[in-house]
């Protein structure tokens, strides 16, 4: 299982370093880049995290990989993650870094869940109202999904605001059986 705080504890630092380099966003990127190439399966994950394969011998492999292909930011917290045998932490620091990118741009996720694909203009009239109701700006996920039958879903953060026709038969049923 991986250590969330002990995640969010490099992902800082390293922000802070990308920050005094002016490299937030390359970084990030890169950092993202490598832990999908390395990824949470496979031949090369099973490499990385190994604890039987020397920290030597991962460090070369990892320099011969990406060595000025990142930026030196992103290659060394790797390098460190692998001398401090916390390979396994990679895919949570790039999470964590792209939620403190975010964060600092004022920006928020938000899913927009709906039966059928929104038009350009009832989208930004959505996103529009929720910028100034919330005040952030959202970076957005659209999902279609037809078994909401119609209507939309939003999600962002630990928020939901469920305004779809399965949603409301969903609550009408639940308020049924509560009566009988």
């Amino acid at each position: 299982m991986v250590n969330l705080t002990l995640a969010r504890r490099y992902a800082i630092a390293v922000m802070q370093l990308a920050r005094e380099q002016g490299a937030v966003e390359r970084v990030g990127s890169d950092l993202r880049a490598m832990a999908s190439a390395i990824g949470q399966t496979g031949a090369v994950h099973d490499f990385f995290v190994a604890p039987v394969i020397e920290r030597s011998q991962k460090e070369r492999v990892l320099r011969e990989a990406f060595e000025g292909k990142v930026h030196q930011v992103a290659l060394h917290t790797v390098l460190l993650l692998v001398r401090k045998r916390r390979e396994a932490l990679l895919g949570a620091i790039a999470s964590e870094y792209l939620a403190l990118e975010r964060a600092a741009r004022g920006v928020q996720t938000l899913t927009l869940q709906s039966a059928r694909k929104l038009d350009r203009t009832e989208y930004e009239r959505l996103l529009r109202k929720l910028e100034s109701i919330y005040a952030k700006k959202f970076e957005v996920t659209e999902v279609v999904d037809p078994e909401l039958i119609g209507g939309i879903r939003i999600t962002m953060a630990d928020r939901r605001i469920d305004a779809t026709i399965a949603g409301r038969l969903t609550a009408l049923a639940r308020e049924l059986a509560q009566a009988t």
